[in-house]
This record gives C-alpha cells, structure tokens and sequence, in this order.
C-alpha cells in the first residue's frame, strides 16, 4: 500500500501526537468506515514503523475513553436529579375543586379529581394513604388549603406548602391537571421548599391574635365615624382633645347621646388630665345639632361598644391560651419593666408576666419593644428558634435582609423584598417608636435616618432588632442597653480608626488637633 504524497483523504483519519511518530499519520481503514473529517485535503506522511493492529488499537482506545467520559457525565447528572421522595403527591387547591396527583405506578388513576366538602377531603386522605403516599405538597391559594392541609396532617401525612410564585415559572403549564403533575414531579426530587407553619398551639394563639388585630381595625374606623358625625354638628371636640375615644371624648358623646346639648354642662365631663380647660372645651361644642347627625353618631357609638366588648373576649381566649404554653420561668421571679406602659387598645391582663413564665427572659426590655410587640412576633413564629440556622436566616424569613439582584458579575439592586410577613411590621413599627429614644438603638436609629432617609433607616433598625430577638430566645441572654453616650462614643472610635487606616495607606499620619495649635487659614 503506498501511503506517499498528498491526496484527499474521505476515510476514517487518525491524528496522533508522540515522539516517535512526527507530524500526522493518517490511515485508510476502509470504504465503509468514514471520518469526521471528511472535507479536510491533508498531507500523508508514511509510518513504516507503525503496524495497522497498532493504530486499529489505538482507536478503540480512544474510543473507549470516549464512552467512559460520556457515561461519567450523565452519571453526574442523574445524581443531581435524583429522585428523593419516590411516594410524593402534588395538589393543586381551588375554591370548588382540588386535583390530586401520584406516581403512575401506585394507581391505573394517577391523577384524580375531588370535590372541597369535608367527605371529599376525607376520601382524598383515605386514597392517599391506602396507595402508600408518605408526601403532599400544595400551593398556597387563599384560605381554600387550610382544612385539607388540616385533615391531611391529621393522617399522619408530612404536607409541604409552598408559594405559588416559586412553581410558576414554567410556560405552559396552566391548566388544573398539569398544574397538580408539575407540583407532584417538583416534590418529587426534592425542587420545592415547604413555608414556614408554627406548631398547633402557636397557630391557635395567631388566629386569636389576628381575629384581635381585625378587631381593632373595626373599632378604630367607628371612631373614625363618630368624629364624622361631629364635624358635620360643628362640634370640633377633635380640636381640644387628643383623642375622642379617650376618657374626655367618650363621656362627651356619651352625654350628646343621651340628649345633653349644653356645652358648659358638657365640659364639665372633663377629666383632669386634660390639657385644655372647661371654657375652650364649653366654646368648641357650641354646635348646629340635627337629628340625622346625631343619629349616625348614636350607632356608631354603640357598634364602637360592641367591639370593645369583643376585644374583651379576645383578651381572655388569648390569656388562656398563653396559659397552655410550657413555662421555662417562675412568674415571682418577674420584674416589672418600668418602661412599660399600658396603651388604649391593649389587652386586660399582665401580658409581660404571661410572656415571662412563656420564654424564661424579659424581652421588653429591649427598647422599641413591647409587650404588645411582643406577643404579635411570638404569636407568628413561636418560642422555638430551630426552623432558622442563624439570626440572617430569621431576617431573611422576614424579608428585612437587603436583596440579591446580581447579574453580569453587578449589584444591579439590594432593596428588600416586599412582603406582608405580620411580625416584620412589627418589628418595622417598633423601630418607629425609637426616633425620640436615648437608648443606642435610637441614635442607631436617627444616623440611618439622616444618612439612608426614614423608609430605609426603619427597615435597617427593625433588622437590629430582629437580631437581638432571636438572639435571646435562642441563647436566653438578656438585653443590657449601653445607652446613647456608649453607641456615640463607639461611633466616634470606629470612624477615627476608619479615617487613621485611610491616611496610612496614602502615606500620611493623623494627629489629634490641640488647642494651641493655630488655625489653617484659608486661601
């Protein structure tokens, strides 16, 4: 075979790179068998020092490293979609109707459709359990989860809720079947991460605290409608009282209700705290009096008593359920915080000392925190830190953290995440009351402010203060305040070492200012 000079070459080739073979060495093996490089025109340079066998073996070699390498990576890549929950099933929850989805090979039905009476929840749970389902994962659609989130738990079944934005980015998968085998696949290996639910007594002790807060709202939008009433009369009791559902206000209207219409007798209901006296409060409910007005003010006045009279059922379902809850502390080792004080919509009972014997720690004492504040975080996340790793794991279930947006290598955005978390805007709320505090979680507060602007100094101060919460429930510390002159002076330290490091690195040395030393004048 003459294997000399330059021709084209549209067979198999071999290029092999070694000391005794210089250049490229091509063989043709064959018709049948063509090469990759087939539009390629090569010289051939002969190899008398090489055998076919040889070179036939070098391929199958090669070859076989081939096969090994493409084995290697679907191998890596069958480890990362490894099924981890093989008995899992997905449903998607609606409002008339809930789609249920399993593995194939557990029922000829895999995908089947319920009704939302409570005989159809029970006949979802009995199916699930009777094919061997150890897994359920469902969407978080309104309120329509909760009663068979309810009876699937009661079943001995693990049940993942998830958030509905974190299963939609997918296109195409809209309809109630594929919705249900898409959530069913996800949980399947391990894709979805079940949101956060607080232990059956926790839960019990939010819907009371919840159904409070809704409540109050009511309440406060009758007062709304009684200073309605009022304006329209001219009657400007706004105008001499800093509240008219205070002590003041109440036994004024109270009084016009009743048909008084003097406003020298009506000012005598003043009590004495009031700032104002009995003539300037006589002078503004000098009034034009008409029977419709008085009317509107009439029933808001008594739907205000009705719903301070449920608040006042609230305050004892929520003092027995706190009841129930395992005491770490004694409540005679309590010691009041005198910074406390009682608010107008607060509860009836001693909530700190409940709260004491509840956690085993006073955490009141940190400032912008009370006790009112503290119930409404404890009643969504519970005593238990476990479910977060750290306090940043806390903040970022919070959505107090900055945010993450990063693309290209760049910070495009670090705004934090909108969120409607109930105990975040408690905490947002608490760091709002620390403008005028001379703790140094208010000069922490007032530099943010005048640095970062209000909206961003409060996000920033009720991260601080989600941090020492967690914090001390975790580890039990208490809370020691350093006070405003401390978090100034520290302040005062952090920057002059900050401002020493600076001039260092551009060759310079900073050097305290003395006061013989003569001014530098100006140019």
């Amino acid at each position: 075979m003459d294997l000399s000079g330059t021709e084209t070459v549209s067979t198999m080739v071999l290029a092999t790179r070694s000391r005794a073979w210089s250049g490229v060495s091509d063989l043709i093996i064959g018709d049948a068998k063509r090469s990759r490089l087939e539009e390629c025109k090569i010289p051939i340079t002969p190899c008398p020092d090489r055998s076919i066998p040889w070179i036939i073996g070098v391929l199958v070699m090669k070859k076989k490293a081939k096969r090994q390498s493409k084995s290697r990576k679907q191998r890596v890549l069958t480890k990362h979609l490894e099924a981890i929950n093989l008995y899992a099933a997905g449903i998607d929850v609606g409002s008339e109707a809930h789609y249920v989805a399993v593995p194939e090979g557990l029922d000829d039905e895999p995908v089947r459709h319920f009704g939302c009476f409570t005989a159809d929840l029970d006949r979802v749970a009995d199916w699930l359990v009777r094919i061997g389902i150890q897994t359920v994962v469902m969407e978080s659609t309104g309120v329509y989860w909760i009663p068979l989130f309810e009876v699937l738990e009661e079943r001995g079944l693990e049940v993942l809720l998830v958030n509905a934005r974190h299963v939609k980015n997918v296109s195409g998968r809209k309809s109630d079947v594929l919705d249900c085998q898409w959530l069913q696949q996800l949980h399947t290996f391990g894709l979805l991460r079940g949101a956060f639910r607080p232990p059956e007594e926790v839960c019990a002790l939010r819907s009371y605290m919840r159904q409070r807060q809704m409540l109050t709202g009511y309440c406060s939008s009758h007062i709304q409608h009684m200073q309605k009433a009022l304006r329209q009369m001219n009657l400007l009791l706004d105008n001499v009282v800093s509240d008219v559902a205070g002590v003041t206000g109440l036994r004024i209207i109270r009084a016009i209700v009743d048909g008084e219409r003097d406003g020298t007798r009506l000012a005598a209901y003043r009590d004495g705290r009031c700032k104002r006296s009995e003539e300037e409060i006589a002078q503004s409910l000098q009034g034009h009096y008409r029977d419709e007005h008085v009317f509107s003010l009439t029933q808001a006045l008594e739907l205000f008593d009705i719903y301070q009279d449920k608040m006042a059922a609230c305050d004892e379902a929520i003092e027995r359920q706190l009841g129930q809850f395992e005491g770490h502390a004694d409540e005679a080792d309590y010691e009041p915080n005198p910074s406390n004080r009682k608010y107008r919509n607060g509860l009836n009972f001693d909530v700190s000392r409940s709260l004491f014997r509840m956690t085993g720690i006073d955490l009141t004492r940190i400032d912008g925190i009370c006790e009112m504040t503290t119930l409404k975080v404890l009643s969504e996340t519970g005593i238990d830190m476990s479910p977060w790793k750290s306090s940043k794991h806390y903040c970022s279930w919070l959505a107090l953290s900055p945010g993450s947006k990063i693309s290209g290598g760049k910070v495009l955005s670090s705004k934090t995440v909108s969120s409607a978390n109930r105990a975040a805007a408690a905490f947002r709320m608490a760091a709002y009351t620390l403008s005028n505090s001379n703790s140094a979680l208010g000069a922490y507060y007032r530099r943010m402010r005048s640095r970062l602007g209000a909206p961003k100094a409060i996000t920033a101060t009720a991260h601080k203060l989600a941090r020492l919460f967690y914090s001390m429930l975790k580890n039990g510390t208490e809370y020691v305040d350093q006070g405003q002159d401390y978090y100034e002076q520290q302040y005062k330290e952090r920057t002059l070492r900050n401002l020493r490091k600076r001039a260092a690195s551009m060759g310079y040395t900073l050097t305290e200012r003395t006061d013989d030393l003569p001014m530098p004048s100006m140019v």
